[in-house]
């Protein structure tokens, strides 16, 4: 694969402030791409929704559960991707005790549409979606992408089978 450039935008977080106090200490924070990318080796994992069948009970579980395994192979950090908005997101890795894996929302699709991974998913019900795929990125440039085959809007299925943890770790030992 010949590299490229990730996207250049910024996401919408929240982060825990403990100065807020109460039932909420969140407060917005904005991380643009350099602030995940620049100077780091990064795998990200693309999913097309929070609490949905296959991102929850496979793919992400996957990567979190193999987090050390591909950290080891110098990797600086694992993020999930989704096109959800930030509230949502953090509910979806507590939900499934996410432990290292950083959560990462796209919530209007630009980093997404950026990669050109945009996906209606208007058949599901779900608007519009990210395409299932992991990359290994280094300093803002793709490394590898592993695209789930048959990209496509309102895709009867939802492929799984190069995008997974396993595939990742593979490629990275074999480096």
């Amino acid at each position: 694969m010949t590299s490229t450039t990730v996207p250049n935008i910024i996401f919408k977080t929240r982060v825990r402030d403990e100065s807020i106090g109460g039932s909420n200490p969140f407060r917005w924070q904005d991380v643009s791409s350099d602030d995940i990318f620049k100077g780091r080796k990064v795998v990200v994992v693309a999913l097309p929704g929070a609490f949905t069948p296959t991102c929850s009970s496979t793919h992400l579980p996957g990567y979190d559960a193999k987090y050390q395994e591909i950290i080891a192979q110098g990797v600086d950090e694992i993020y999930c991707l989704s096109v959800n908005d930030a509230f949502t997101m953090f509910q979806w890795g507590k939900h499934l005790d996410i432990q290292n894996v950083k959560m990462l929302p796209d919530g209007n699709g630009d980093f997404t549409r950026g990669m050109g991974m945009l996906v209606k998913k208007e058949n599901l019900g779900f608007g519009q979606r990210s395409w299932r795929y992991s990359m290994l990125v280094d300093n803002g440039q793709i490394v590898q992408l592993f695209s789930e085959p048959g990209i496509a809007d309102n895709h009867p299925e939802d492929p799984f089978g190069v995008s997974g943890a396993d595939t990742m770790l593979e490629y990275l030992k074999s480096r």
